[in-house]
């Protein structure tokens, strides 16, 4: 849905919003994909089940964190902030 309404938002202080959402989905997708090839891997010798929870959980409480922080700045008004852009070391 961000993708498809991201483009109504540009250049405005909603964009970093969208961008904001759609970089928690791509991150957490990430982090959940990495505890569940960990995980599935140690499970064989059993603690593989306490990381895929221990994942899950951390994984839960920092999507919890970005969505909480989202919702303040956007009830402020606020932009969210982009991160900030390296540039390669010039000749």
């Amino acid at each position: 849905m961000n993708y498809a309404r991201r483009a109504e938002a540009h250049g405005t202080w909603l964009e970093t919003h969208f961008d904001w959402q759609i970089r928690t989905f791509w991150r957490a997708l990430l982090w959940i994909a990495i505890t569940l090839l960990v995980g599935g891997l140690l499970t064989l010798i059993v603690i593989g089940i306490f990381i895929v929870i221990a994942g899950f959980c951390i994984v839960g409480l920092w999507v919890a964190y970005r969505v909480i922080r989202g919702w303040v700045a956007l009830r402020e008004h606020r932009a969210m902030p982009r991160p900030a852009v390296t540039q390669a070391p010039g000749p």
